[in-house]
């Protein structure tokens, strides 16, 4: 049996507009509020700290960047008001985040692209370093009832194994039958580093790393970023997550 774990921010949903734009909107914020300086990093900026592997947890991600931009000086915010900030941006007010960022987040993939894949008899999960909640957002608005799905609060974060891995032995359950590949499906660094971890961590298993571009990288850097991916452990790189179907042959990757 091959089973496929999917990533979903940049590889199921487009958060360019959500979940990045909440990250500049913190870091903007914090700057002002602590330097008095207008300062809001570039795409390119949040690209470059997402290419070292380590800053999957956009949360984090902002914490960085606000204190790269200090230099120095000391953070005098708190780690719990960066949160809290950040996802009054993402979620929103509302308790139905109707009026947050997350609302109006394009969707990459559909339920039909994962009924083929349940025909073609390839179990199916998620590994994703979003919350639960926002996650579990996505695959309804995707009407996916009850995936196999790790989120933030199951597992350690990415690029530890272990998540990606607890969801390919629930995955295995679901489906009573033993994996003879592991697919994982994502868009950064840390997700391909995520794959080269699994394999020394778990050695059972015959892994294939699959980066996608996701949807923000425009086409005079998408060459670039494949570049990137396959650097760090991309076996193969597509241009979207719908370019993986049954169909296509893996066992040549």
């Amino acid at each position: 049996m091959t089973i496929f774990v999917f990533d979903i921010d940049g590889v199921i949903r487009d958060v360019s507009g959500s979940y990045r734009r909440a990250l500049a909107d913190t870091v903007e914020y914090f700057v002002m509020q602590l330097q008095g300086e207008l300062y809001r990093p570039s795409p390119e900026e949040i690209d470059d700290l997402k290419s070292e592997g380590i800053w999957n947890n956009d949360w984090e991600a902002s914490q960085e960047l606000i204190k790269r931009y200090l230099q120095e000086k000391p953070l005098t915010v708190s780690y719990e008001d960066i949160v809290a900030f950040f996802q009054s941006r993402y979620r929103g007010t509302q308790s139905d985040w109707s009026d947050g960022y997350i609302a109006s987040e394009p969707l990459i993939a559909n339920q039909e692209y994962f009924a083929g894949l349940t025909e073609a008899n390839i179990g199916w999960g998620f590994f994703s370093g979003a919350t639960r909640a926002s996650a579990s957002y996505v695959l309804h608005r995707l009407e996916i009832s009850s995936p196999v799905l790790v989120a933030m609060e199951d597992a350690a974060g990415k690029p530890d194994p272990t998540g990606f891995l607890l969801a390919t032995k629930q995955i295995e359950s679901t489906q009573n039958a033993i994996a003879d590949l592991v697919v994982y499906v994502g868009d950064t660094v840390a997700d391909m580093l995520t794959v080269l971890k699994a394999r020394e961590y778990d050695p059972s298993y015959k892994y294939l790393a699959v980066g996608v571009i996701p949807p923000h990288i425009g086409e005079e850097s998408r060459e670039r970023y494949a570049a990137l991916l396959k650097e760090n452990g991309a076996d193969i790189v597509l241009q979207s997550v719908l370019e993986l179907t049954p169909q296509l042959n893996l066992s040549k990757s």
